[in-house]
Protein backbone atom coordinates (compact mmCIF):
# COMPACT_ATOMS: atom_id res chain seq x y z
CA UNK A 1 0.00 0.00 0.00
CA UNK A 2 1.53 3.28 -1.07
CA UNK A 3 1.85 6.14 1.38
CA UNK A 4 -0.27 9.23 0.74
CA UNK A 5 1.41 12.01 -1.15
CA UNK A 6 1.96 15.35 0.44
CA UNK A 7 1.84 18.40 -1.72
CA UNK A 8 4.42 21.06 -1.08
CA UNK A 9 3.09 24.60 -1.00
CA UNK A 10 3.50 26.45 -4.25
CA UNK A 11 5.58 29.59 -4.58
CA UNK A 12 2.35 31.55 -4.87
CA UNK A 13 1.01 30.10 -1.61
CA UNK A 14 4.30 30.82 0.15
CA UNK A 15 4.33 34.39 -1.11
CA UNK A 16 0.74 34.93 0.03
CA UNK A 17 1.54 33.65 3.52
CA UNK A 18 4.59 35.91 3.63
CA UNK A 19 2.54 38.96 2.61
CA UNK A 20 -0.07 38.15 5.26
CA UNK A 21 2.64 37.87 7.92
CA UNK A 22 4.16 41.18 6.83
CA UNK A 23 0.73 42.82 6.95
CA UNK A 24 0.12 41.42 10.44
CA UNK A 25 3.47 42.80 11.58
CA UNK A 26 2.64 46.23 10.15
CA UNK A 27 -0.77 46.34 11.85
CA UNK A 28 0.76 45.08 15.10
CA UNK A 29 3.27 47.92 14.86
CA UNK A 30 0.51 50.48 14.34
CA UNK A 31 -1.19 49.20 17.47
CA UNK A 32 2.10 49.25 19.41
CA UNK A 33 2.85 52.87 18.48
CA UNK A 34 -0.66 54.00 19.38
CA UNK A 35 -1.84 54.74 15.84
CA UNK A 36 -4.65 52.19 16.21
CA UNK A 37 -6.49 52.41 19.52
CA UNK A 38 -8.79 50.08 21.48
CA UNK A 39 -12.19 49.76 19.85
CA UNK A 40 -11.14 51.43 16.58
CA UNK A 41 -12.83 49.96 13.55
CA UNK A 42 -10.30 48.79 10.97
CA UNK A 43 -11.64 49.51 7.46
CA UNK A 44 -10.63 46.63 5.19
CA UNK A 45 -10.61 48.40 1.85
CA UNK A 46 -8.63 51.42 3.02
CA UNK A 47 -6.12 49.37 5.00
CA UNK A 48 -5.59 46.84 2.20
CA UNK A 49 -4.91 49.69 -0.22
CA UNK A 50 -2.46 51.39 2.14
CA UNK A 51 -0.57 48.11 2.63
CA UNK A 52 -0.65 47.24 -1.07
CA UNK A 53 -2.28 43.85 -0.53
CA UNK A 54 -5.54 42.14 -1.42
CA UNK A 55 -8.45 42.01 1.01
CA UNK A 56 -8.08 38.22 1.19
CA UNK A 57 -4.46 38.64 2.32
CA UNK A 58 -5.57 41.25 4.85
CA UNK A 59 -8.16 38.84 6.25
CA UNK A 60 -5.41 36.25 6.75
CA UNK A 61 -3.46 38.89 8.68
CA UNK A 62 -6.56 39.63 10.76
CA UNK A 63 -6.88 35.94 11.60
CA UNK A 64 -3.34 35.93 12.97
CA UNK A 65 -3.94 39.08 15.00
CA UNK A 66 -7.24 37.68 16.30
CA UNK A 67 -5.36 34.68 17.67
CA UNK A 68 -2.99 37.10 19.40
CA UNK A 69 -5.90 38.97 20.99
CA UNK A 70 -5.21 42.21 19.10
CA UNK A 71 -8.10 42.22 16.63
CA UNK A 72 -11.74 41.31 17.20
CA UNK A 73 -13.78 40.24 14.17
CA UNK A 74 -17.49 40.91 14.53
CA UNK A 75 -19.92 39.28 12.05
CA UNK A 76 -21.43 41.83 9.65
CA UNK A 77 -19.34 44.62 11.19
CA UNK A 78 -15.79 43.71 10.22
CA UNK A 79 -12.62 44.01 12.25
CA UNK A 80 -12.04 46.19 15.30
CA UNK A 81 -9.00 46.73 17.49
CA UNK A 82 -9.49 44.63 20.61
CA UNK A 83 -10.32 46.11 23.99
CA UNK A 84 -8.21 44.31 26.60
CA UNK A 85 -9.74 42.99 29.80
CA UNK A 86 -8.32 42.64 33.28
CA UNK A 87 -7.34 39.00 32.70
CA UNK A 88 -5.25 40.04 29.69
CA UNK A 89 -3.40 42.65 31.73
CA UNK A 90 -2.69 40.19 34.55
CA UNK A 91 -1.42 37.58 32.10
CA UNK A 92 0.82 40.06 30.24
CA UNK A 93 2.48 41.15 33.48
CA UNK A 94 2.91 37.55 34.62
CA UNK A 95 4.83 36.83 31.42
CA UNK A 96 6.84 40.04 31.73
CA UNK A 97 7.97 39.16 35.25
CA UNK A 98 9.00 35.67 34.18
CA UNK A 99 11.02 36.89 31.21
CA UNK A 100 12.33 40.31 32.18
CA UNK A 101 13.44 39.46 35.71
CA UNK A 102 15.36 36.41 34.55
CA UNK A 103 16.91 38.34 31.65
CA UNK A 104 18.16 40.98 34.10
CA UNK A 105 19.35 38.39 36.65
CA UNK A 106 21.41 36.63 33.95
CA UNK A 107 22.55 39.75 32.07
CA UNK A 108 26.13 39.58 30.81
CA UNK A 109 28.48 42.46 31.68
CA UNK A 110 28.62 45.17 28.99
CA UNK A 111 25.83 43.54 26.97
CA UNK A 112 24.93 45.81 23.99
CA UNK A 113 21.34 46.03 25.23
CA UNK A 114 22.56 47.94 28.30
CA UNK A 115 23.49 50.88 26.08
CA UNK A 116 19.95 50.81 24.64
CA UNK A 117 18.49 50.80 28.14
CA UNK A 118 20.66 53.78 29.13
CA UNK A 119 19.69 55.66 25.94
CA UNK A 120 15.97 55.03 26.56
CA UNK A 121 16.26 56.32 30.14
CA UNK A 122 18.08 59.49 29.08
CA UNK A 123 15.58 60.07 26.30
CA UNK A 124 12.68 59.77 28.76
CA UNK A 125 14.31 62.19 31.20
CA UNK A 126 14.77 64.72 28.40
CA UNK A 127 11.12 64.36 27.39
CA UNK A 128 10.10 64.95 31.02
CA UNK A 129 11.68 68.41 30.87
CA UNK A 130 9.20 69.22 28.07
CA UNK A 131 6.31 67.45 29.81
CA UNK A 132 5.98 65.16 26.77
CA UNK A 133 4.42 62.09 28.35
CA UNK A 134 3.40 60.28 25.13
CA UNK A 135 7.06 60.41 24.07
CA UNK A 136 8.07 59.12 27.51
CA UNK A 137 5.68 56.18 27.00
CA UNK A 138 7.51 55.31 23.77
CA UNK A 139 10.91 55.55 25.47
CA UNK A 140 9.68 53.28 28.26
CA UNK A 141 8.62 50.66 25.73
CA UNK A 142 12.12 50.79 24.18
CA UNK A 143 13.63 50.41 27.65
CA UNK A 144 11.76 47.16 28.25
CA UNK A 145 12.42 45.94 24.70
CA UNK A 146 16.12 46.25 25.52
CA UNK A 147 15.58 44.18 28.68
CA UNK A 148 14.14 41.40 26.50
CA UNK A 149 17.20 41.72 24.25
CA UNK A 150 19.44 40.90 27.22
CA UNK A 151 18.24 37.29 26.81
CA UNK A 152 19.70 37.04 23.27
CA UNK A 153 16.59 35.20 22.06
CA UNK A 154 14.93 36.09 18.73
CA UNK A 155 11.81 34.21 19.92
CA UNK A 156 11.55 36.39 23.01
CA UNK A 157 12.07 39.51 20.92
CA UNK A 158 9.10 38.48 18.77
CA UNK A 159 7.10 37.82 21.93
CA UNK A 160 7.85 41.34 23.15
CA UNK A 161 6.48 42.80 19.91
CA UNK A 162 3.15 41.13 20.68
CA UNK A 163 3.22 42.08 24.37
CA UNK A 164 3.97 45.70 23.43
CA UNK A 165 0.88 45.83 21.24
CA UNK A 166 -1.27 44.38 24.03
CA UNK A 167 0.18 46.84 26.55
CA UNK A 168 -0.45 49.78 24.23
CA UNK A 169 -4.09 48.73 24.03
CA UNK A 170 -4.30 48.67 27.81
CA UNK A 171 -2.50 52.03 28.09
CA UNK A 172 -4.79 53.45 25.41
CA UNK A 173 -7.82 52.96 27.64
CA UNK A 174 -6.38 55.35 30.23
CA UNK A 175 -5.99 58.87 28.92
CA UNK A 176 -3.29 59.89 31.38
CA UNK A 177 0.22 58.77 30.38
CA UNK A 178 1.78 60.77 33.24
CA UNK A 179 -0.24 58.71 35.73
CA UNK A 180 1.01 55.51 34.11
CA UNK A 181 4.69 56.37 33.58
CA UNK A 182 5.78 59.02 36.09
CA UNK A 183 6.44 56.53 38.94
CA UNK A 184 9.00 54.62 36.87
CA UNK A 185 11.44 57.12 35.38
CA UNK A 186 13.80 57.12 38.35
CA UNK A 187 13.33 53.37 38.83
CA UNK A 188 14.45 52.75 35.25
CA UNK A 189 17.60 54.76 35.95
CA UNK A 190 18.29 52.80 39.14
CA UNK A 191 17.98 49.48 37.31
CA UNK A 192 20.37 50.60 34.57
CA UNK A 193 22.91 51.80 37.12
CA UNK A 194 22.74 48.51 39.03
CA UNK A 195 23.29 46.53 35.83
CA UNK A 196 26.18 48.76 34.81
CA UNK A 197 27.71 48.09 38.22
CA UNK A 198 27.25 44.34 37.72
CA UNK A 199 24.69 43.94 40.52
CA UNK A 200 22.25 41.81 38.55
CA UNK A 201 20.61 40.29 41.64
CA UNK A 202 19.49 43.65 43.06
CA UNK A 203 18.49 44.87 39.61
CA UNK A 204 16.25 41.82 39.13
CA UNK A 205 14.71 42.26 42.58
CA UNK A 206 13.95 45.93 41.91
CA UNK A 207 12.49 45.10 38.52
CA UNK A 208 10.18 42.48 40.04
CA UNK A 209 8.82 45.03 42.54
CA UNK A 210 8.57 47.59 39.72
CA UNK A 211 6.47 45.29 37.53
CA UNK A 212 4.11 44.43 40.40
CA UNK A 213 3.62 48.16 41.01
CA UNK A 214 3.09 48.86 37.29
CA UNK A 215 0.47 46.12 37.11
CA UNK A 216 -1.34 47.48 40.17
CA UNK A 217 -1.39 51.05 38.80
CA UNK A 218 -2.71 49.90 35.43
CA UNK A 219 -5.39 47.68 36.97
CA UNK A 220 -6.50 50.46 39.32
CA UNK A 221 -6.87 52.83 36.40
CA UNK A 222 -8.66 50.20 34.36
CA UNK A 223 -11.18 49.44 37.11
CA UNK A 224 -12.19 53.11 37.21
CA UNK A 225 -13.16 53.07 33.52
CA UNK A 226 -16.70 52.94 32.24
CA UNK A 227 -16.43 50.52 29.31
CA UNK A 228 -20.17 50.09 28.75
Amino acid sequence: MSSPRTTAPSEGDTAAVSRAMEAAAEIRGRIANGELKPGDRVPEAKLAESLGISRNTLREAFRTLSQEGLITQVPHRGACVAIPNINTIIDVYRVRRLVECQAVAEALPRHPALAKMRAAVEEALEHRKRDDWPAIAGANIRFHQAIFELADSPRLNRLYAQLTAELRLAFGLIDDPEYLHAPFLERNLEIVELLEAGDTERAASQLRDYLFLAERILLAGYERLDLD
